[in-house]
């Protein structure tokens, strides 16, 4: 008696174990809730899952969904796109979108998207809904030398076939702003810009600025121009100052050059100064040399000494006349 029964409780315990390990394999509730959603699914096709490490809630339950939704979407291809790496629960969800706002968006197409790092459903509700972008205070200076800031509010709309490889919202910011610099910059004042701000809308509008990007361009308002400094007068005041600054550098350049003249005509004179009195030096010792030769006599000397006392009378009266004048 006691055997059987030992017997009963290890068939038990095994059951329990076997069932616990059935239920955590194998999904049951998943698999009745598909089935009660009308989605037959197989109990193998969920192993098969688990194999494959898949969560098999992130299969049925989108399946479900899309099932419902009456999308044709095989499981294969959602098991494809959860192996790739993508969110299968948001293409899901951008299908079902695309479709109530009756826009023609495969499954292949939306995956695509997905697995290109963009927002499959935010883009198809941009479609539907556009999405206004402002652009930052964009600065130019029209031909009168005035700075005027101009902000605008690009309205754009998702352009679905061009999400893949298109460019994104900076690009179309950037080029907002090309065209506003352009535009401004192409103005002979700045007062036809603040007369006329529609000037940017259709200059922008005109150049296409949504080639390339994954948006089209609805519309281009101007938020807000304002005038900003005056660069043309600062620019010449700039100027004004660097010619002066080149100027003063020339002039003291030149300065310099006509001191170091002055110092060296000094050096000369200076120089020639010291050659006279070499020169007067040796005027003793020619004649010392001339009278020991008999070369000049003694008489002739005496005359010679007071030629030189009348010059230096004459000078010393003329130097007093001067003085007196």
């Amino acid at each position: 008696m006691e055997a059987s029964l030992l017997t009963i409780l290890f068939i038990a315990v095994v059951a329990i174990v076997a069932l616990s390990i059935l239920f955590t394999f194998v999904p049951i509730m998943l698999w009745v809730s598909a089935v009660a959603s009308g989605v037959y699914v197989g109990l193998t096709t969920l192993i098969g899952m688990r194999l494959r490490r898949i969560v098999p809630s992130r299969i049925i339950n989108p399946l479900i969904k899309a099932r419902k939704a009456g999308l044709k979407v095989a499981i294969e291809q959602l098991e494809t796109h959860y192996l790739a790496g993508g969110n299968v629960n948001r293409v899901v969800d951008a299908l079902i979108a695309a479709q109530r706002a009756d826009i023609d968006l495969m499954f292949e197409r939306a995956a695509a998207i997905d697995l290109a790092g963009r927002d499959v459903l935010q883009a198809v509700q941009m479609s539907v809904n556009p999405k206004v972008i402002e652009t930052p205070q964009v600065s130019a200076v029209a031909k009168d030398g005035i700075e005027v800031k101009v902000k605008a509010r690009v309205t754009v709309r998702a352009n679905i076939d061009r999400l893949v490889g298109g460019a994104g919202e900076e690009t179309i910011i950037a080029r907002v702003g090309e065209g506003i610099v352009t535009t401004n910059g192409s103005a002979n004042t700045h007062k036809e810009v603040l007369e006329n701000p529609d000037l940017i809308s259709n200059t922008v509008l005109e150049k296409g600025l949504d080639a390339g990007t994954a948006f089209e361009i609805l519309s281009i308002d101007i938020a807000d121009v304002d005038v900003g400094k005056n660069i043309g007068a600062e620019l010449q005041t700039d100027q004004a100052e660097a010619d002066k600054n080149i100027a003063q550098a020339k002039a003291e350049e030149r300065r310099a050059m006509a001191v170091a003249k002055e110092q060296e005509m000094r050096a000369r004179v200076e120089e020639m100064r010291a050659k006279v009195v070499e020169a007067e030096a040796m005027v003793p010792q020619a004649m010392a040399e001339a009278l020991r030769a008999g070369k000049l006599g003694v008489m002739d000397y005496y005359n010679m000494q007071n030629v030189m006392a009348d010059t230096d009378m004459r000078k010393s009266i003329s130097k007093n006349d001067e003085e007196d004048d």
